[in-house]
């Protein structure tokens, strides 16, 4: 039997909006005032989010019990699959003691916690957002500058808020691929749009980063260095998003922030090296020396990680791993059960793409590190166990976060709320980054978000005379500022960053700043809707096609025979270059107070 979502349950789009905020405003309650542990939190506005489907919007019991336990199961795998395996990946390189060779290497380019957290939470977590997305980069960036030493708080909240900048062209560029896809608006216009005005805050952020962790004073110190951090970024990420089109503006500019940074310190330094508040200053020894063999071995894990992430993002590779390693099924009793507000049934498909999932490439990653940094598997096997231990809450929560997401979708709280905001007319495209930054805050996800209102963003765009495209950028641009404070992201967060049950001084420590940026950017579409439409490009409507494409697997067999020789050539020189170490004794940071 069908169930029809009820989108206005009160005759008044106000009110209703009112009440479905309810779910939303209490999760704010929760970790703020009460500052609850984030899986009580979540479990709490699931069953707030499950009365209200009942009893306001009509919702069956059956239906909101099984929507609620989809989002569970999608919490679990595919987005808990990658945190298990990024902090197993993590920990295999710590146990091995090969993560104190780089930190010795990090503290050989700079010992400034400032400069640190712009070349691995800005810089190279931008790089890992534009190759697998969803999670990975926050749990491997603020895992390692825990590992740095820097305070587990700020590592853990300056990671979240250095992921917005590449967010948009996440995981391949997909975010603007599917707004593309719902709304015929072609890809390159949507990444033009977006490019024309997340750069704007890519130039702000390592700013904003280092004043946070410092204060301004301490800011100005190295304010050479943000300059080339900041601008490089946000030229490539500028470049590439309106010439090149979504699916390389962050590796390219995360790549070429690294490289721009780390030479530029060979001629740069900051007077003062600036630590946190207590911390014991570290210094290197000068008479223990690494070989460049000590190094790449230590830094194996991260560039095998590298490199499969890339070759998992490959259209090729993922259509052939689909093709003989994924399980799907429709989801019983749920699947094209609900119809939505045009009369569409809403589909509800479970994938257990095992193969081509990201936590896949990732734990490949490790196991294949195992070898090469000294473990052995079964001491490997051992550490798995321990992650898992060391993770069962952070699981608990993200899969609660997703079971809240799909039973505010599923039952029309979520489009009661974009309904409400779609109504204020002329107004609308400084709201519009306001659905993007809802919609990432309940999913966890800028695709997601756009795959939730991107339709209701161009047709609102459309009924007051603004170019669709400037409002779908606007939903892609403001679900950036959304994700620093979306429960899944910040269970993933403290779960690297060992804030288990701290999540609410996480929340706390980001949500200002999420609703500064999001102003930001609201005035800015304001701006490109009216007063600046020579922004806005050139495009013309995609034409529906149906032709279906079938993949050509030849391609990725070609593709996986490359990656093979890839990671043989890499291990081969890791294996090679250690052979002329004689002394196994792995030297450590040499520490004064």
């Amino acid at each position: 039997m069908n169930w029809t979502q009820v989108i206005d349950p009160f005759n008044n789009i106000a009110l209703s909006a009112l009440v479905a905020v309810v779910p939303i405003l209490f999760i704010f309650w929760a970790l703020i005032i009460k500052k609850m542990k984030g899986y009580q939190a979540s479990l709490i506005a699931v069953g707030i989010a499950i009365l209200i489907a009942i009893f306001v919007y009509g919702m069956p019991l059956n239906l909101a019990l099984l929507s609620t336990a989809n989002g569970a199961l999608y919490g679990l795998f595919p987005i808990g699959w990658i945190v298990i395996t990024a902090v197993f990946l993590f920990n295999i390189t710590v146990k091995s003691g090969q993560f104190e060779i780089i930190k010795h290497f990090m503290a050989s380019i700079t010992s400034d916690r400032r400069l640190q957290a712009l070349l691995i939470a800005f810089s190279f977590g931008s790089f890992l957002e534009g190759t697998a997305g969803f999670g990975a980069p926050v749990a491997i960036t603020a895992a390692m500058l825990v590992g740095l030493g820097f305070n587990p708080l700020y590592a853990a909240g300056i990671c979240l808020i250095a992921n917005t900048a590449p967010v948009a062209f996440g995981a391949i560029g997909i975010p603007i691929t599917v707004a593309s896809q719902v709304t015929s608006i072609p890809e390159m216009a949507i990444s033009q749009i977006v490019g024309r005005t997340l750069p704007i805050l890519s130039i702000m952020l390592p700013f904003y980063l280092v004043i946070l962790m410092s204060g301004i004073k301490r800011t100005t110190e190295v304010l050479p260095a943000i300059l080339v951090s900041g601008i490089s970024f946000a030229f490539l990420q500028w470049f590439s998003s309106n010439f090149l089109g979504p699916a390389l503006p962050d590796v390219i500019a995360g790549i070429g922030s690294i490289v721009s940074l780390v030479v530029f310190l060979k001629f740069w330094k900051p007077k003062n090296i600036w630590r946190f508040e207590n911390e014991p200053a570290a210094t290197i020894n000068l008479e223990e020396k690494y070989t460049t063999g000590q190094i790449i071995r230590a830094w194996s894990p991260f560039i095998l990680l590298t490199v499969m992430i890339i070759a998992w993002g490959m259209q090729p590779i993922k259509d052939l791993f689909n093709s003989i390693g994924q399980l799907q099924f429709e989801f019983p009793g749920l699947h094209n059960v609900i119809i939505d507000k045009n009369g569409k049934p809403l589909p509800h498909i479970y994938k257990f793409n095992y193969l081509s999932a990201a936590g896949t490439a990732i734990l490949l990653s490790a196991i294949i590190s195992i070898p090469l940094i000294g473990l052995k598997f079964s001491e490997a096997v051992k550490i798995f166990g321990e992650t898992l231990k060391q993770l069962r809450f952070p699981l608990l929560t993200i899969a609660s976060v997703l079971a809240f997401a799909y039973i505010v979708n599923d039952s029309g709280i979520t489009i009661t709320i974009a309904q409400a905001l779609a109504s204020t007319g002329f107004l609308f495209p400084f709201f519009a980054p306001v659905l993007g930054w809802l919609g990432v805050f309940i999913t966890g996800s800028d695709t997601s978000a756009n795959a939730l209102f991107g339709k209701l963003q161009a047709a609102t765009a459309t009924s007051i005379g603004v170019d669709p495209v400037v409002t779908v950028g606007a939903n892609v641009s403001g679900g950036v500022v959304g994700k620093m404070i979306s429960p899944q992201s910040i269970a993933v967060a403290a779960a690297a960053g060992h804030l288990v049950g701290k999540e609410s001084e996480l929340f706390r420590f980001t949500v200002k700043h999420s609703f500064i940026m999001l102003a930001f950017i609201c005035f800015i579409v304001l701006g490109q809707a009216y007063l600046y439409p020579g922004v806005i490009p050139k495009y013309q409507m995609l034409t529906a096609n149906a032709v279906a494409i079938t993949p050509d697997l030849s391609k990725g067999y070609t593709y996986l025979l490359v990656l093979a020789l890839v990671l043989i050539a890499l291990a081969a020189i890791i294996i090679f270059t250690n052979r002329k170490i004689t002394n196994n004794k792995i030297p450590t940071l040499t520490v004064t107070k």
